[in-house]
């Protein structure tokens, strides 16, 4: 329990978006979205890390990717993820603790969740290797389908383990992708001044949301479809953060102030 303790504590530093929706979840399913979550950060701070270059991220990703896939019926040995050491100093503590928020999740779900990190840091070492170079509406799909989109079918999957509830799976895409461009869009300046830039060749910020918009359609519809229960409580959230974003951004905002983000949780919450 301290382990888990202190892992909350981490996404709270980490998450402004994601802490409440975990939390509120119930025991069983908090512990394996958490364990998810956290196992995503660890290896998006090393995608999106200033200091390491390219090459080095790539390596990093595929060794944590083959470590997953090394997995055995007690998880991962205390000498797992060994290749991180040579840079803790660079790295934040969300992702050298990597191992550790892989045995935050129940047994019988957790393999999933090992599986899914492991494509996702395959896939973005991928990415990094080509510095992120997308060059038409395809490469964008991709991308958004590697860090996003799975992330979705996974979300579907944890329903479905914790409760049965089933989803339609193309819409989950669709839910992942929509909460990723709003980030892009969000981060577009400080992406641009670490050498990355996710708009496809020609497109503004109009061409992005367009393209954010179609795709939280989607999760509008993924979402709406959900029954009462914890699925439906989680996704809320951040859907509505996402259009509160959009929305700010139209507006000449960088982003959500905080006192912007509780009160549109507090309007979700008061909705139930």
């Amino acid at each position: 329990m301290d382990l888990y303790r202190d892992a909350l504590n981490i996404l709270k530093e980490t998450s402004r978006t994601f802490y409440i929706p975990i939390i509120r979840l119930p025991l069983g399913l908090q512990e394996a979205v958490a364990s998810a979550y956290l196992c995503f950060r660890a290896i998006d701070e090393i995608e999106d890390h200033p200091e390491l270059d390219n090459p080095t991220k790539a390596k990093l990703l595929r060794g944590i990717s083959l470590t997953l896939q090394e997995a055995g019926v007690d998880g991962f040995d205390v000498d797992a993820f060994v290749g991180l050491n040579t840079h803790e100093h660079l790295l934040p503590e969300v992702s050298m603790r990597i191992r550790e928020w892989t045995l935050l999740a129940s047994g019988t779900i957790a393999p999933r969740i090992w599986d899914t990190t492991a494509a996702m840091a395959d896939r973005m070492a991928f990415w990094a290797e080509r510095n992120w170079t997308i060059d038409t509406e395809s490469d964008l799909d991709r991308y958004t389908f590697s860090v996003a989109g799975a992330v979705g079918l996974l979300l579907s999957d944890l329903w479905a383990w914790y409760d049965g509830t089933q989803t339609n799976r193309t819409q989950a895409i669709g839910f992942g992708r929509g909460l990723q461009v709003v980030n892009m869009l969000r981060n577009h300046t400080d992406d641009l001044t670490r050498g990355v830039d996710f708009f496809p060749e020609g497109w503004s910020a109009e061409h992005m949301q367009k393209y954010a918009y179609r795709n939280l359609a989607m999760a509008d519809t993924y979402t709406n479809a959900l029954p009462a229960g914890p699925a439906l409580d989680f996704c809320q959230i951040p859907l509505t953060l996402a259009y509160g974003t959009l929305n700010a951004l139209a507006n000449g905002k960088d982003k959500l102030s905080r006192s912007d983000v509780l009160a549109l949780i507090e309007q979700v919450m008061d909705l139930k």
